[in-house]
């Protein structure tokens, strides 16, 4: 087996922010879905800060018209922060300066929506063939379970590439990307991929393991995905690649490997689900939390009273 300390370290991720966020208009018709708040920080700070918490200090933003938005939050507001600085508002001007020095950022557009698998792709020549990792902005990993830190860690010991996955209900794995898998000598929480199925339907589902938006790959993936044609949905599957990845020899860049997260994860790809993942989040919060439980146990309360 080759060592950890013989592996390119994985120093870059790709975050795709490219969709156009329908299943949140109105709100999202001028507004990027990635910036739309949990709490009171936009969805996409919270996946910067977790890949700048993973050790990866460079991020390529894979994004579309009308996102000039995510660039601005990433950059510096000077006047904004004179404004503040005025004012002696040094909490708020901290806050306002957290999101610019997370990571080096850089900005390609996709172009056409031609799905996942072709947003990765753009991102071959910044990658410039070094493993690295892609974080969906619909997936909020909570910063108390490093899942991230751990998808490298396998992936620098294995090779290949590497996937989240998450158990889930039977009933909810077509909304997912699903793997078969077998066991590896790896940890009980790592799994080697044998097959991965586009959103299948409950009765054809190689299992209830269901894959989230936490990738590391090996740069072999564009090469498989200049050749993948469109799939489920018309677009360019990222789980199509891996599929045919799980079938090529290590030494190629081939093999998949999956990491088990049973941690916190909060869901923000759907209207109900992001209200569920602000809730939970303004609960745990110490300046907002105790207040905040508070009116929601009496909101709740009388509500079950009418």
């Amino acid at each position: 087996m080759t060592t950890t300390n013989s592996r390119i370290p994985v120093t870059k991720a790709v975050v795709p922010a490219a969709g156009l966020g329908t299943r949140f208009l109105p709100a999202t018709k001028a507004t990027p879905k990635e910036m739309l708040p949990v709490v009171d920080k936009p969805a996409i700070q919270y996946v910067v800060e977790e890949a700048a918490s993973a050790g990866l200090s460079d991020i390529l933003m894979v994004t579309g018209r009308n996102k000039r938005a995510l660039e601005d939050h990433f950059d510096r507001a000077y006047e904004l922060e004179e404004l503040l600085a005025r004012k002696g508002d040094q909490d708020r001007l901290r806050r306002v300066r957290e999101s610019v020095d997370l990571a080096n950022m850089h900005y390609v557009r996709q172009g056409d929506p031609k799905g996942l698998g072709h947003a990765v792709s753009v991102a071959e020549q910044h990658v410039a063939g070094q493993p690295f990792a892609v974080l969906l902005g619909d997936d909020l990993i909570d910063p108390r379970d490093p899942l991230l830190a751990r998808m490298i860690e396998v992936q620098q010991e294995l090779g290949g590439s590497v996937v989240a996955l998450m158990e889930v209900d039977a009933s909810q794995i077509h909304l997912y990307g699903c793997a078969a898998v077998k066991p590896s000598t790896f940890g009980d929480d790592v799994f080697q991929v044998t097959d991965l199925v586009e959103k299948p339907e409950t009765a054809e589902a190689p299992s209830n393991y269901a894959v989230i938006g936490r990738y590391v790959l090996d740069p072999s993936v564009f090469d498989v995905l200049r050749d993948t044609p469109p799939g489920r949905g018309g677009e360019i599957q990222l789980t199509d690649a891996l599929r045919e990845l799980t079938t090529r020899p290590a030494d190629t860049g081939g093999q998949v490997h999956g990491v088990l997260f049973k941690g916190r994860r909060y869901d923000t790809g759907d209207r109900s689900d992001y209200l569920r993942a602000i809730v939970r989040l303004a609960s745990e919060r110490e300046d907002l939390g105790p207040e905040f439980r508070t009116w929601l146990r009496e909101f709740v309360a009388s509500e079950l009273q009418d």
